[in-house]
């Protein structure tokens, strides 16, 4: 068995993204369609003596390492194995973080896997995705192997799709950070506890094409987003006039992704938009 495991850990998308009520524990069960897309962190594990999970990132670091879901990743592999021992983490990071995108999920996804396999898979499969669970509502969509799901609950239900066909992305970050727990609690500011949500009638018939996708997708976050910090919403309306298949933003943002039909459209619609609204990203699904 190897002493050294890298993983790819890819970037997601939500197609659609609707926010059900708020349940006693304070938090709100889900029902989206995530999709995987081409963009990945690269997460290193190293098999060392002693004990402990280090961590050392190459590009962006959001917070403290021992906040890291892949370093509590690492840790929850190994307090399930019986010989623990130490991890050396080497984190790459090309996901922006903080946008959405998943990337502290897929991290903690990678390191499930990686500190697994070191761990010579003693953890069997259907406790990694228990283990996922309690990490994040994004960590089992990033721990298995489907590029397109249904998910529902809070991410832990999921039902794997066949995936749609691989299609040119163009991700756009503005420069404006939206806190996840604060953007929740806009959402339950707009809405009126006596609203009911209309009925979502869904069968992978109509998850088959991204024409299909584009005539449900949404996201309802979009709008108490949009309405707090203008700056996202120009650059999605900008992002909206290049022309894409579907426009929309992932998670609670602040990224917003484009889907084109072809690399050329998105190549325009790069140069199009030019740096005025954010960071650009040139991506596929998978």
């Amino acid at each position: 068995m190897s002493e050294v495991v890298s993983e790819q850990a890819h970037a997601k998308a939500n197609l659609f993204l609707r926010v059900l009520a708020r349940e006693a524990d304070g938090y709100h069960s889900l029902e989206t369609l995530f999709c995987r897309l081409e963009l990945a962190d690269t997460l290193t594990a190293r098999r060392a003596e002693g004990k402990g999970v280090t961590l050392e990132v190459e590009g962006e670091l959001a917070g403290p390492a021992e906040e890291n879901l892949a370093v509590r990743a690492a840790e929850a592999v190994l307090q399930a194995v019986r010989t623990p021992f130490a991890v050396q983490l080497t984190l790459v990071k090309r996901i922006p973080v903080g946008a959405g995108l998943g990337g502290g999920s897929a991290d903690a996804a990678a390191a499930l896997r990686a500190v697994n396999q070191l761990a010579h898979h003693a953890v069997p499969r259907a406790e990694l995705f228990h283990l996922a669970a309690q990490l994040g509502a994004d960590v089992p969509f990033c721990l298995g192997d489907a590029r397109l799901a249904l998910a529902w609950g809070h991410g832990e239900r999921m039902l794997a799709l066949s995936a749609l066909p691989s299609a040119a992305v163009l991700l756009l970050t503005p420069d404006v950070a939206v806190r996840t727990a604060e953007a929740y609690s806009w959402l339950d500011a707009a809405r009126s506890s006596s609203v009911r949500r209309g009925a979502l009638v869904l069968d992978a018939a109509a998850l088959s094409s991204w024409s299909d996708v584009a005539r449900m997708a949404g996201n309802d976050f979009e709008s108490v987003v949009f309405a707090r910090l203008p700056a996202i919403r120009d650059a999605f309306e900008a992002l909206a006039r290049t022309g894409p298949l579907l426009c929309r933003m992932t998670g609670s943002g602040s990224t917003l992704f484009a889907v084109y039909r072809g690399e050329r459209e998105r190549d325009e619609a790069r140069t199009m938009l030019g740096r005025k609204y954010g960071v650009l990203t040139s991506t596929r699904t998978v």
